[in-house]
């Protein structure tokens, strides 16, 4: 059965943008949902290649209690995340979602994860990207 992939991001779209554009061009032709916190971010993850966007704090509550794999910046899981968007509401449904959750850090949230290795925004996405198609391969993150 196929994973169902929800990626989530704000602002503008853009970690979520480049996140879908790396999965596509890594060869994942399965559903892929964009869930942004607004209409811009939304279009910009669609644009990408999400098969479909939903867009706003209903959306993200419903769709993460539903997805397998959900991935974003690290700011989805928490309250007050990505200069506000994120809601306690949406940083609680993806904190408690059962899903492989798989979280880019993003510096600008405030938050550093020790034992990263420091390295450029794109790293990290490629390695998000990397640990999503083995999820959906059947290969455990």
């Amino acid at each position: 059965m196929e994973q169902r992939l929800v990626v989530m991001d704000g602002q503008g779209g853009g970690v979520g943008r480049a996140l879908i554009e790396r999965l596509r061009a890594g060869g994942y032709e399965g559903f892929l949902l964009a869930v942004g916190t607004n209409a811009a971010a939304t279009a910009a993850m669609v644009k990408a290649g999400a098969s479909a966007g939903a867009t706003g704090e209903y959306a993200v509550v419903y769709n993460a209690a539903r997805a397998d794999v959900l991935a974003g910046p690290i700011g989805i899981v928490l309250a007050g995340g990505m200069m506000g968007e994120f809601s306690p509401a949406m940083a609680r449904a993806v904190a408690e979602s059962p899903a492989q959750k798989v979280l880019v850090p993003v510096s600008r949230c405030g938050v550093q994860v020790a034992g990263l290795e420091p390295k450029p925004l794109g790293g990290y996405i490629a390695d998000a990207a990397e640990l999503i198609l083995k999820q959906c391969q059947g290969g455990a993150v």
